[in-house]
């Protein structure tokens, strides 16, 4: 294989990767983030308590979380038919990946939830601040550093779960490190393929561990 196609090929799947990774992300802090706010919320002495509602959402969650994503991938496959109308491809796998790391989301945010000062949460309630004030004038500013810390490990954990894309058909890096490197036994394409997801994987950690350290007041000298 030419070097010229090699870096063409490379370069088309980090950008695949990332497509994957990034929308998939977003989407599941779009559906996790209500999901943990519910799940806060509704908790026994929280600010809606309601036994039954956090029963019911925490099974749901818990039984998604629990089934292997392999598993989850072939069980899925009608919700991904119906959405997208593909079972295959980049758009599918995204499907697939957004039902796996949504509820995984939704328990990291209620954990972040949960770390903020009670104290700072009564203090709210007693200048009269409503619950939805409370939720995103005091909890969520409060928990950001710890939100932050939360999805630099979604990430980076969706960002593990992209080569699959190739039992799907799908593009990226692992698809090239395996169809490539494993099934035609190209090493080069394999190592410099599996370098660059380490390399994605590192970046996006250490970036948004980062940002989290600066937003964090407790550390801020």
């Amino acid at each position: 294989m030419a070097t010229d196609q090699l870096i063409q090929m490379l370069t088309q799947g980090v950008w695949d990767t990332l497509y994957v990774t990034v929308v998939s992300t977003l989407l599941a802090y779009v559906i996790g983030i209500p999901l943990g706010v519910l799940l806060y919320g509704t908790t026994s002495g929280s600010l809606f308590p309601n036994k039954a509602v956090n029963s019911v959402v925490g099974v749901i969650v818990n039984v998604l979380r629990s089934i292997p994503f392999i598993i989850l991938l072939i069980l899925t496959q009608p919700v991904a038919k119906a959405m997208v109308g593909s079972k295959l491809g980049n758009q599918a796998f995204i499907v697939y990946l957004v039902i796996a790391a949504a509820p995984f989301v939704a328990r990291m945010i209620e954990s972040s939830l949960r770390e903020v000062d009670s104290g700072v949460i009564e203090a709210a309630q007693s200048m009269g601040s409503n619950n939805f004030q409370i939720i995103c004038k005091v909890l969520i500013p409060e928990a950001k550093p710890s939100l932050l810390v939360g999805s630099a490990i979604a990430i980076t954990t969706i960002l593990g779960y992209t080569p699959m894309t190739y039992l799907v058909g799908g593009g990226g890096l692992g698809q090239l490190a395996i169809q490539y490197g494993i099934y035609r036994s190209n090493a080069t394409m394999m190592y410099a393929a599996s370098l660059l997801i380490i390399l994605l994987v590192q970046i996006m950690q250490e970036v948004l561990s980062a940002v989290a350290k600066k937003s964090d007041k407790r550390i801020r000298k």
